[in-house]
């Protein structure tokens, strides 16, 4: 494809971006002056937008490049990974509206920040706040690499991975800089729209390339068969599916960019939109990436790089060269919605549970102020990682989730089982991610396991025994975690 196509086409896409941020900064007048306005909106976004806002956080560059390259690798079993997925989002609905009342009632503007106050102890916060730093940031990186992955690929190296980084990194500080969160959420929805129509769009013009549905895969059972079956052409055995899915499962209450997205939305029937809303469009993205690996797998049966698949049919003659832009800009739009949504989440996590819980005279302000200091620091962390030009991001994304899993027994607790201690918690957030990074060093095979399927059992089984040997701190909360709580947002009483 033109490399100067694809660059008019990126800085038509930044011009637009740029002027839906500036009117979101207009629409939040100055209300940037707190913790929550920054990074959670106010506490006031529609349902709509945060729908389309957690749909384009959550389908990035993963979705388009590592999903369609985990399926042009792996076949129909990429199809079970993402359905599995899906069928964790329904942990929304029970978690969904009691994140939304403890953050209205209590002001929390972190889930770590939630976790410190639920069992009383300043450390639990800390250590869910160094977890999310020390995983989400590979995580910034896979989205960094998918832009780079897609632009390099598209323009036959014409612009280089190291150029499509650093773009994507510069343009996901600069939202987040201009209103916080607000603004990141107003240009998710555009970003949103734009993924959803152009890969719905240029997916049918493919597929009827390649003989129609039907043709495509009836080409597909005739040259390579092992991509309609399980396990698949050697990827996906049992215990590697169960490795990936079982962190996938608990992506929603577990990695705190997405988790955060709960406390924002202005009711709880914004809440039940979001999450509806975001149910439909995630159904028809998860069809598309699957559909694009297996149209690569046809079309490009001998690439080298799976995560090229879906940049290598942008560029080829099946998708005319305007559409071909227009998706990939989409795509790229999801990874920095992706990116700019987590550095916003990392610089609140730590300037809120790190920094403001080991400094003395951190006041909302000075959290404030760090927050923005530490975003682009976060990003040349996240570029350096990406530099490394890791291939099977999809891969790389669930190992990230599979450090950050372990969290869910404290998260589970905290509404579920007054018997949780502090004590429990931070064992289970910290030996079981110590025993997740030691699984990934060792070679990340124990029993003939990997550390995804065992870092979840790990981490419940300490959170658990160590609980029961400990006692509750006085400090903790219970009044609205383990006990019904209305939607009123009205602060706790001195009792509770």
């Amino acid at each position: 494809m033109n490399t100067s196509l694809v660059v008019w086409g990126v800085l038509a896409y930044i011009a637009l971006s740029c002027l839906v941020a500036f009117l979101s900064r207009g629409r939040a007048g100055t209300a940037t002056s707190t913790m929550s306005d920054y990074f959670l909106g106010g506490r006031d976004m529609g349902g709509i937008v945060s729908a389309l806002s957690y749909s384009a956080t959550t389908y990035s560059a993963f979705m388009m490049v590592g999903l369609a390259g985990l399926t042009y690798r792996g076949g129909v079993g990429a199809l079970g990974f993402e359905i599995v997925y899906f069928a964790g989002v329904s942990l929304v609905a029970v978690f969904g509206p009691r994140f939304w009342a403890v953050g209205r009632r209590y002001g929390f503007v972190t889930p770590s920040e939630m976790l410190g106050r639920r069992y009383g102890s300043r450390w639990v916060a800390v250590a869910a706040g160094v977890l999310s730093l020390v995983f989400l940031i590979p995580y910034s990186a896979v989205q960094l690499s998918g832009v780079g992955y897609l632009l390099a690929g598209m323009t036959g190296g014409g612009i280089p991975f190291g150029v499509g980084i650093v773009v994507a990194t510069l343009l996901a500080i600069f939202f987040s800089f201009i209103a916080g969160i607000r603004s990141v959420m107003w240009t998710d929805s555009l970003q949103a729209l734009m993924m959803i129509v152009a890969s719905v769009s240029v997916a049918a013009l493919v597929v009827w390339e390649l003989g129609g549905f039907f043709g495509m895969f009836a080409t597909i059972a005739d040259t390579r068969p092992d991509l309609l079956q399980v396990p698949g052409p050697g990827l996906f055995g049992f215990t590697t599916f169960l490795g990936l899915t079982l962190p996938w499962f608990f992506f929603s209450i577990s990695n705190p960019q997405v988790s955060q997205r709960l406390f924002m939305p202005s009711s709880l029937g914004a809440l039940r939109r979001m999450l509806l809303i975001f149910l439909c469009f995630g159904l028809i993205y998860t069809l598309v990436s699957v559909v694009w690996g297996f149209a690569a797998a046809v079309a490009f049966p001998d690439l080298e790089n799976p995560d090229l698949a879906t940049a290598t049919l942008l560029a080829s003659d099946f998708v005319p060269p305007i559409l071909g832009v227009v998706v990939m800009i989409g795509i790229l739009a999801a990874a920095v919605s992706t990116i700019d949504s987590i550095l916003l989440t990392l610089s609140s996590i730590f300037a809120r549970d790190v920094w403001g819980n080991l400094a003395t005279g951190s006041g909302d302000a000075r959290q404030l102020l760090m927050g923005k200091i530490v975003i682009p620091v976060i990003s040349v962390l996240a570029l350096a990682f990406a530099a490394l030009e890791i291939s099977m991001i999809a891969i790389l994304s669930v190992a990230a989730s599979a450090g950050l899993v372990v969290v869910v027994p404290s998260i589970v607790g905290a509404f579920f089982w007054s018997r949780g201690t502090a004590a429990g918690a931070l064992a289970s957030i910290l030996g079981g991610a110590a025993f997740v990074v030691w699984m990934y060093l060792s070679g990340n095979s124990l029993l003939g396991l990997n550390a995804g399927v065992l870092g979840f059992p790990v981490a419940t089984l300490l959170f658990v025994v160590v609980s029961l040997a400990t006692r509750p701190a006085r400090g903790q909360l219970t009044q609205g975690f383990l006990k019904p709580s209305g939607p009123s947002g009205a602060a706790p009483t001195a009792a509770e």
